[in-house]
């Protein structure tokens, strides 16, 4: 049987990693291959669930996909910045303050991070669907099954496990959470990738360095395909910033806003930002692959008060629940403010947004 033949795609030369020597958070690593089962799941629910409660960032391995696989997404994923003319791009373009969309590109100087400065990072979100919902310059469409492909091995190999045991953690259904996030449903769930250009020296002493501000995540889960250049930091639960160490062909997982409101706060969304990468990286882009999950549109985002885990050690709610936004309404409050409406400066580190009658924090 005659091998499949892809699409050429200019390969995507991966950077190699630092040797600086940096703080590195202590992450577990959860070998999801043994999530294929109930007894599996089971037996990796309290690893997990306990992660997700203390650091809310995991490593995960064995997903399914080997090294070649991720390389040749990487490669695809390169196409959106370094095939398409910025000039052929506007059309294409996420209706971000119009709708609450990233779906499509995100121009470089979108957003403020900080004293006057703006980011310096492209991004294309592709809708999960991938097919129909969405217009794609020519240049990606001859990789669009493969896309396809991608958004769906995330969404059904690691997502719905993921979520199955961050149920079984609260001991409900292990279908609990799958139901809010059906391939299907109307929804904002998109692959992304994310090229990061080095800032001007100037604007980097501005910053402090910073990125992208501090922040937790609107959706449910969101799964970052490690890559080598460092730059990712999480605030550990000792309030430090530390750094996430790359680990060839695995996932960084992390829950968002909506699975902490969702879980009355059992679970945590894990205040992360995007720095600097360390002097002998620094003039590199960094390329990004990611999937972000968030739950249909339509699900109002207030706590499974029947969860027994929950009766026992209480609810932590953001607000009521009679005014508790659906995920349309908090994705589309939170993605039309970020970077590009004013926030209130509370000390040197904390600002503070109004977001559907949440406040909402940033970090610098």
């Amino acid at each position: 049987m005659p091998g499949t033949t892809f699409p050429y795609a200019p390969p995507y030369v991966k950077p190699p990693t630092t040797k600086e020597n940096l703080e590195w958070a202590d992450l577990a690593i959860i070998d999801i291959s043994k999530a294929r089962t109930p007894e599996g799941r089971a037996a990796l629910a309290p690893q997990l669930c306990d992660a997700m409660r203390t650091h809310g960032f995991v490593y995960v391995v064995n997903h399914g996909m080997t090294q070649a696989q991720t390389d040749r997404i990487f490669d695809i994923g390169d196409v959106p910045f370094s095939q398409v003319p910025e000039e052929e791009r506007k059309p294409y373009e996420a209706k971000i303050a119009e709708e609450g969309s990233k779906i499509g590109y995100k121009p470089r100087q979108l957003w403020t991070i900080d004293n006057g400065v703006r980011d310096n990072h492209e991004q294309y979100a592709i809708h999960r669907s991938v097919f129909g919902q969405q217009r794609h310059p020519d240049a990606i469409k001859p990789f669009l099954p493969e896309l396809r492909a991608f958004a769906e091995h995330n969404h059904f190999n690691v997502l719905f496990p993921f979520l199955q045991m961050l149920a079984i953690g609260l001991e409900l259904p292990e279908d609990t959470f799958v139901k809010l996030h059906e391939f299907d449903a109307v929804g904002d769930t998109h692959a992304r990738f994310i090229k990061y250009h080095p800032l001007a020296p100037e604007d980097v002493l501005k910053t402090k360095n910073v990125w992208l501000k501090g922040h937790t995540d609107t959706g449910s889960v969101t799964i970052l395909w490690s890559q080598p250049i460092s730059a990712l930091q999480i605030m550990s639960p000792d309030g430090k910033w530390r750094w996430v160490k790359h680990i060839d062909n695995a996932l960084v997982v992390n829950v968002g806003d909506s699975i902490e409101m969702l879980s009355g706060g059992y679970y945590k969304g894990t205040i992360h930002r995007v720095v600097q990468p360390p002097p002998d990286q620094r003039a590199q882009p960094r390329l990004g692959a990611y999937y972000f999950a968030l739950t249909s549109d339509d699900v109002k985002l207030v706590p499974f008060a029947e969860s027994p885990v929950l009766q026992r050690v209480g609810i932590v709610r953001k607000c009521a629940d009679e005014d508790a936004p659906t995920m349309r309404e908090w994705r589309q409050g939170r993605y039309k403010a970020y970077g590009m409406s004013k926030t209130t400066k509370k000390d040197d580190v904390v600002e503070e947004q109004i977001v559907r009658g949440i406040v909402l924090k940033h970090y610098n």
